[in-house]
């Protein structure tokens, strides 16, 4: 089978954090590993960020019935505290089953941050991993471990 299923999202939340705490979470491979890898259930295997323009980023978790996912993406564009916009993509195993082009942007609200997260995607390559809803639920997902490690 042949075809992708095409969707575009967008995530906004408030964290009671600053900015640069958030920026942080993001861009220091320490804290980024912290948050950005799957639930707790799920295996952690390598994670590595060169957070530069140009610059990649992979990790790679296994649930618990495997198998593996690997994130890889490329960063395309980052003003330093506001935005970041990158390519990734996603396989299960050996399969690819997304590419996807996300952007963050980070904007003072009060004492805290608002984030808010765009990603327009192709999904289900080929018949294969997640459909736009299941991607959206695990950004969401994410960005929940991040309000948790930046709080």
């Amino acid at each position: 089978m042949t075809g992708a299923t095409h969707s575009t999202f967008v995530i906004e939340r408030t964290y009671p954090a600053a900015p640069e705490r958030v920026w942080a979470a993001w861009s220091e491979p320490g804290l980024k590993a912290r948050w950005h890898q799957g639930p707790d259930d799920w295996t952690r295997g390598e994670h590595e960020l060169d957070f530069r323009v140009g610059g990649c980023e992979r990790s790679r978790v296994t649930p618990p019935a495997g198998p593996v996912s690997t994130f890889l993406a490329r960063y395309l564009d980052i003003l330093p505290g506001a935005r970041i916009i990158y390519s990734y993509d996603m396989c299960l195993g050996d399969a690819r089953i997304s590419v996807s082009l996300a952007t963050v942007e980070l904007a003072p609200a009060g004492a805290g941050t608002r984030l808010t997260y765009t990603e327009q995607g192709a999904y289900r390559l080929d018949g294969e991993g997640d459909d736009p809803a299941q991607r959206e639920h695990g950004v969401r997902e994410l960005l929940d471990r991040l309000g948790a490690l930046v709080t």
